[in-house]
Protein backbone atom coordinates (compact mmCIF):
# COMPACT_ATOMS: atom_id res chain seq x y z
CA UNK A 1 0.00 0.00 0.00
CA UNK A 2 1.65 3.45 -0.59
CA UNK A 3 2.48 6.05 1.80
CA UNK A 4 3.51 10.02 1.55
CA UNK A 5 6.55 10.96 3.78
CA UNK A 6 6.66 14.74 3.00
CA UNK A 7 3.87 16.80 2.53
CA UNK A 8 2.08 20.23 4.06
CA UNK A 9 -1.22 21.55 5.65
CA UNK A 10 -2.36 24.97 6.02
CA UNK A 11 -0.16 25.62 9.22
CA UNK A 12 2.98 26.17 7.06
CA UNK A 13 2.49 26.77 3.44
CA UNK A 14 0.03 24.65 2.49
CA UNK A 15 -3.83 25.13 1.86
CA UNK A 16 -5.43 22.04 3.26
CA UNK A 17 -5.82 21.97 7.20
CA UNK A 18 -4.55 19.46 9.07
CA UNK A 19 -7.48 17.74 9.37
CA UNK A 20 -8.48 18.07 5.43
CA UNK A 21 -5.06 16.63 4.58
CA UNK A 22 -6.02 13.44 6.47
CA UNK A 23 -9.28 13.13 4.63
CA UNK A 24 -7.31 13.24 1.37
CA UNK A 25 -5.01 10.79 2.79
CA UNK A 26 -8.36 8.44 3.45
CA UNK A 27 -9.26 9.17 -0.04
CA UNK A 28 -6.38 8.04 -1.82
CA UNK A 29 -5.54 5.19 -0.34
CA UNK A 30 -3.11 5.88 1.77
CA UNK A 31 -2.00 3.85 4.45
CA UNK A 32 0.04 6.53 6.46
CA UNK A 33 1.01 10.17 5.99
CA UNK A 34 3.55 12.28 7.57
CA UNK A 35 2.48 15.79 8.14
CA UNK A 36 6.11 17.46 7.68
CA UNK A 37 5.53 21.57 7.94
CA UNK A 38 8.05 23.84 7.50
CA UNK A 39 10.09 25.00 11.35
CA UNK A 40 6.60 24.06 12.91
CA UNK A 41 4.86 21.19 15.07
CA UNK A 42 1.77 23.12 15.22
CA UNK A 43 -0.69 21.21 13.13
CA UNK A 44 0.45 17.48 14.25
CA UNK A 45 -1.96 16.81 16.92
CA UNK A 46 -5.06 17.82 15.26
CA UNK A 47 -3.86 15.35 12.40
CA UNK A 48 -3.49 12.97 14.72
CA UNK A 49 -6.83 12.92 16.14
CA UNK A 50 -8.30 12.85 12.66
CA UNK A 51 -5.96 9.90 11.62
CA UNK A 52 -7.19 8.14 14.58
CA UNK A 53 -11.02 8.62 13.34
CA UNK A 54 -10.25 7.67 9.72
CA UNK A 55 -7.37 4.62 10.09
CA UNK A 56 -5.00 6.80 8.64
CA UNK A 57 -1.59 6.67 10.24
CA UNK A 58 -0.22 9.63 10.96
CA UNK A 59 3.59 10.32 11.14
CA UNK A 60 4.94 12.98 13.34
CA UNK A 61 7.01 14.99 11.11
CA UNK A 62 9.14 18.34 10.24
CA UNK A 63 11.07 20.06 7.39
CA UNK A 64 13.65 21.95 8.17
CA UNK A 65 15.43 24.23 5.72
CA UNK A 66 19.22 24.12 6.60
CA UNK A 67 20.46 26.71 3.63
CA UNK A 68 22.79 26.54 0.45
CA UNK A 69 19.84 24.29 -0.86
CA UNK A 70 19.51 21.84 1.82
CA UNK A 71 15.87 20.70 3.51
CA UNK A 72 15.87 17.94 6.36
CA UNK A 73 12.45 16.11 6.78
CA UNK A 74 12.71 14.74 10.61
CA UNK A 75 10.20 11.79 10.76
CA UNK A 76 8.93 10.07 13.57
CA UNK A 77 9.71 13.03 15.93
CA UNK A 78 8.11 11.99 19.59
CA UNK A 79 5.19 13.97 21.35
CA UNK A 80 6.36 16.55 23.71
CA UNK A 81 9.57 17.77 24.56
CA UNK A 82 12.39 17.28 23.08
CA UNK A 83 15.98 18.89 21.73
CA UNK A 84 14.86 19.71 18.55
CA UNK A 85 11.60 21.80 19.45
CA UNK A 86 13.35 22.92 21.52
CA UNK A 87 14.72 24.65 18.92
CA UNK A 88 11.87 25.94 17.08
CA UNK A 89 11.18 29.31 18.89
CA UNK A 90 14.36 30.88 17.85
CA UNK A 91 14.11 29.34 14.36
CA UNK A 92 10.71 30.92 14.12
CA UNK A 93 12.16 34.08 15.13
CA UNK A 94 14.59 33.70 12.59
CA UNK A 95 11.61 33.41 9.72
CA UNK A 96 9.72 37.01 11.36
CA UNK A 97 12.86 38.64 10.85
CA UNK A 98 13.52 37.50 7.18
CA UNK A 99 10.03 38.20 6.77
CA UNK A 100 10.43 42.26 8.12
CA UNK A 101 13.57 42.06 5.77
CA UNK A 102 11.59 40.89 2.63
CA UNK A 103 9.12 43.79 2.88
CA UNK A 104 11.53 46.05 3.31
CA UNK A 105 13.26 44.87 -0.12
CA UNK A 106 9.95 44.32 -1.92
CA UNK A 107 8.97 47.61 -0.81
CA UNK A 108 12.54 49.51 -2.38
CA UNK A 109 10.94 47.44 -5.40
CA UNK A 110 7.79 49.27 -5.59
CA UNK A 111 6.18 46.29 -4.54
CA UNK A 112 3.42 47.63 -2.18
CA UNK A 113 2.55 45.12 0.98
CA UNK A 114 3.25 45.20 4.47
CA UNK A 115 3.70 42.15 6.86
CA UNK A 116 0.29 42.59 8.55
CA UNK A 117 -1.00 41.86 4.78
CA UNK A 118 1.47 38.72 4.74
CA UNK A 119 0.32 37.30 8.42
CA UNK A 120 -3.11 37.79 7.34
CA UNK A 121 -2.46 35.81 4.03
CA UNK A 122 -1.17 32.85 5.67
CA UNK A 123 -3.57 32.88 8.16
CA UNK A 124 -3.37 30.42 10.95
CA UNK A 125 -0.07 29.18 9.41
CA UNK A 126 3.81 30.66 9.31
CA UNK A 127 4.09 32.80 7.19
CA UNK A 128 6.52 32.69 4.59
CA UNK A 129 7.22 33.27 0.99
CA UNK A 130 4.27 31.37 -0.79
CA UNK A 131 1.85 34.24 1.50
CA UNK A 132 4.07 37.21 0.22
CA UNK A 133 3.39 35.47 -2.97
CA UNK A 134 -0.19 34.99 -2.31
CA UNK A 135 -0.68 38.64 -1.45
CA UNK A 136 1.20 39.98 -5.03
CA UNK A 137 -1.61 38.25 -6.78
CA UNK A 138 -4.27 39.26 -4.93
CA UNK A 139 -3.59 42.81 -5.26
CA UNK A 140 -2.78 42.44 -8.64
CA UNK A 141 1.17 43.05 -8.47
CA UNK A 142 1.31 39.75 -10.90
CA UNK A 143 -0.68 37.26 -12.75
CA UNK A 144 0.30 34.06 -10.16
CA UNK A 145 2.95 33.12 -7.82
CA UNK A 146 5.20 31.72 -10.56
CA UNK A 147 5.71 34.88 -11.76
CA UNK A 148 5.90 36.07 -8.08
CA UNK A 149 8.45 33.96 -7.32
CA UNK A 150 10.51 34.09 -10.85
CA UNK A 151 10.45 38.06 -10.46
CA UNK A 152 10.75 38.99 -7.05
CA UNK A 153 10.79 36.13 -4.30
CA UNK A 154 12.89 32.88 -5.79
CA UNK A 155 16.33 32.07 -4.33
CA UNK A 156 18.01 34.53 -7.01
CA UNK A 157 15.44 36.80 -7.50
CA UNK A 158 15.87 40.68 -6.13
CA UNK A 159 13.16 40.31 -3.61
CA UNK A 160 14.81 37.14 -1.83
CA UNK A 161 16.43 37.51 1.95
CA UNK A 162 18.63 34.58 3.28
CA UNK A 163 17.52 33.55 6.31
CA UNK A 164 19.98 32.37 9.03
CA UNK A 165 19.17 28.63 9.20
CA UNK A 166 20.31 25.94 11.31
CA UNK A 167 23.47 23.90 9.83
CA UNK A 168 22.24 20.41 8.24
CA UNK A 169 24.89 18.81 10.51
CA UNK A 170 22.90 20.72 13.53
CA UNK A 171 19.73 19.42 12.49
CA UNK A 172 20.67 15.83 11.97
CA UNK A 173 22.44 15.83 15.71
CA UNK A 174 18.92 17.23 17.33
CA UNK A 175 16.77 14.62 14.93
CA UNK A 176 18.97 11.65 16.57
CA UNK A 177 19.40 13.01 20.14
CA UNK A 178 15.13 13.48 19.81
CA UNK A 179 14.97 9.97 18.49
CA UNK A 180 14.05 10.79 15.33
CA UNK A 181 14.98 9.92 11.51
CA UNK A 182 16.05 12.95 9.63
CA UNK A 183 16.15 12.89 5.70
CA UNK A 184 17.07 14.90 2.68
CA UNK A 185 14.84 16.12 1.12
CA UNK A 186 14.46 16.44 -2.72
CA UNK A 187 18.37 16.59 -3.01
CA UNK A 188 18.39 18.03 -6.12
CA UNK A 189 18.22 21.63 -4.65
CA UNK A 190 21.47 20.78 -2.90
CA UNK A 191 22.91 21.57 -6.06
CA UNK A 192 26.15 19.47 -6.10
CA UNK A 193 27.43 18.25 -9.50
CA UNK A 194 30.04 16.32 -9.15
CA UNK A 195 31.56 13.44 -7.20
CA UNK A 196 33.91 15.40 -4.88
CA UNK A 197 31.03 17.74 -3.80
CA UNK A 198 28.52 15.08 -2.91
CA UNK A 199 31.35 13.18 -1.11
CA UNK A 200 32.40 16.59 1.06
CA UNK A 201 28.50 17.30 1.76
CA UNK A 202 27.09 13.84 2.36
CA UNK A 203 29.83 12.43 4.39
CA UNK A 204 29.72 14.93 6.89
CA UNK A 205 25.63 14.64 7.28
CA UNK A 206 26.26 11.13 7.43
CA UNK A 207 28.70 11.54 10.98
CA UNK A 208 26.05 14.19 11.92
CA UNK A 209 23.37 10.94 12.16
CA UNK A 210 21.53 11.61 8.76
CA UNK A 211 19.53 8.52 7.98
CA UNK A 212 17.83 9.04 4.54
CA UNK A 213 17.45 10.66 0.88
CA UNK A 214 14.00 11.08 -0.78
CA UNK A 215 14.40 9.05 -3.86
CA UNK A 216 11.26 8.93 -4.51
CA UNK A 217 9.94 12.49 -6.12
CA UNK A 218 7.24 14.06 -8.28
CA UNK A 219 9.56 15.79 -10.69
CA UNK A 220 12.08 12.92 -10.75
CA UNK A 221 11.83 10.86 -13.93
CA UNK A 222 12.72 7.33 -13.60
CA UNK A 223 16.52 8.00 -14.47
CA UNK A 224 16.66 10.38 -11.74
CA UNK A 225 15.42 7.87 -9.29
CA UNK A 226 17.74 5.74 -9.81
CA UNK A 227 20.88 8.28 -9.73
CA UNK A 228 19.59 9.24 -6.12
CA UNK A 229 18.56 5.58 -5.58
CA UNK A 230 22.35 4.93 -6.56
CA UNK A 231 23.83 8.13 -3.89
CA UNK A 232 21.94 7.15 -1.19
CA UNK A 233 22.99 3.20 -1.24
CA UNK A 234 26.68 4.35 -1.88
CA UNK A 235 26.55 6.71 1.35
CA UNK A 236 24.42 3.82 3.25
CA UNK A 237 21.62 6.07 3.24
CA UNK A 238 17.68 4.69 3.42
CA UNK A 239 15.63 5.68 0.46
CA UNK A 240 12.23 7.98 0.89
CA UNK A 241 10.25 9.63 -0.61
CA UNK A 242 6.58 11.90 -0.66
CA UNK A 243 4.78 14.13 -2.87
CA UNK A 244 5.70 17.46 -1.28
CA UNK A 245 1.75 18.21 -1.32
CA UNK A 246 0.55 21.68 -1.18
CA UNK A 247 -2.58 21.70 -2.09
CA UNK A 248 -3.72 24.62 -4.14
CA UNK A 249 0.04 25.74 -3.91
CA UNK A 250 1.45 22.88 -6.13
CA UNK A 251 -2.21 22.04 -8.00
CA UNK A 252 0.20 19.45 -10.37
CA UNK A 253 0.58 17.28 -7.18
CA UNK A 254 -1.31 14.93 -6.26
CA UNK A 255 -1.09 13.35 -2.32
CA UNK A 256 0.15 10.42 -2.25
CA UNK A 257 0.80 10.05 -6.03
CA UNK A 258 3.39 12.97 -7.29
CA UNK A 259 3.07 14.43 -10.94
CA UNK A 260 0.31 12.44 -13.13
CA UNK A 261 -0.20 10.01 -10.64
CA UNK A 262 2.65 7.40 -11.18
CA UNK A 263 4.77 8.22 -8.50
CA UNK A 264 4.27 6.41 -5.34
CA UNK A 265 5.69 5.46 -2.29
CA UNK A 266 5.74 1.35 -1.10
CA UNK A 267 5.08 1.13 2.67
CA UNK A 268 8.29 -0.96 2.99
CA UNK A 269 10.13 2.23 2.34
CA UNK A 270 8.46 3.59 5.66
CA UNK A 271 9.22 0.04 7.49
CA UNK A 272 13.09 0.56 6.69
CA UNK A 273 12.87 4.18 8.05
CA UNK A 274 10.70 3.46 11.02
CA UNK A 275 13.41 1.07 12.23
CA UNK A 276 15.67 3.94 13.10
CA UNK A 277 13.15 5.36 15.40
CA UNK A 278 13.19 5.33 19.10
Amino acid sequence: MPVDLHSHSRVSDGSFSPEDLVVEAARVGLTSLALTDHDTVDGLDRALDKGHQLGVEVIRGIELSCGDGLHMVVLFLPEGESPLTDRLDEIKRRRANRNEQMVERLNTLGVEITLEEVVEEAGEGVAGRPHFAGVMVRKGVVPDSQTAFSKFLGNNAPGYVKRKALRGTEAAKLARQSGAVPVIAHPHTLRLNNAEQWRNRLFELKDAGLVGMEVIYPSYDAAERELYAQVAREYGFLPSGGSDFHGSYKPHIGLGSGVGGNVTVPESVLEELRGFSS
